[in-house]
């Protein structure tokens, strides 16, 4: 099966089943009971990041791995009460521990590839010193 990933997700059960969905807004504007349905599941999904991420996000019951496709970013993941910041290039990728707030701060057009399980993912907004 042919997937457009910049259009497509895939949500992969722990019980080895995929399940192709449909990605980008059409995903986003499901009802909060279907994503929170697929927040057990591994979720791949890829987007094209132009400015740095306006939110901190944080996923409490897995690690988030992210792939730079393309572009130049930094990750910047709170530990232990001390921001910690990875320079990211395309062809590298950084594992965020589960439960860790992070965001990233984009010096080059990006394009990310990203697997987590967003079940119980909170958001808070980034604060512009």
């Amino acid at each position: 099966m042919k997937i457009e990933s910049q259009k497509t997700y895939v949500a992969l059960a722990a019980d080895g089943m995929a399940t192709v969905l449909a990605g980008g807004p059409a995903f986003w504007s499901l009802p909060e009971s279907e994503i929170d349905a697929f927040g057990k599941h591994w979720l791949i999904s890829e987007f094209s990041c132009d400015a740095d991420w306006p939110n901190w996000e944080m996923h409490p019951h897995a690690d988030e791995f992210v792939y730079l496709l393309s572009g130049l970013a930094d990750f910047h993941i709170e530990l232990d009460d001390v921001v910690q910041n990875i320079q990211v290039k395309a062809g590298e990728a950084v594992l965020v521990p589960k439960g860790r707030w992070h965001t990233a701060k984009v010096f080059a057009p990006c394009r990310m590839l990203f697997m987590t399980r967003g079940e119980g993912t909170q958001h808070k907004l980034v604060i512009k010193e």
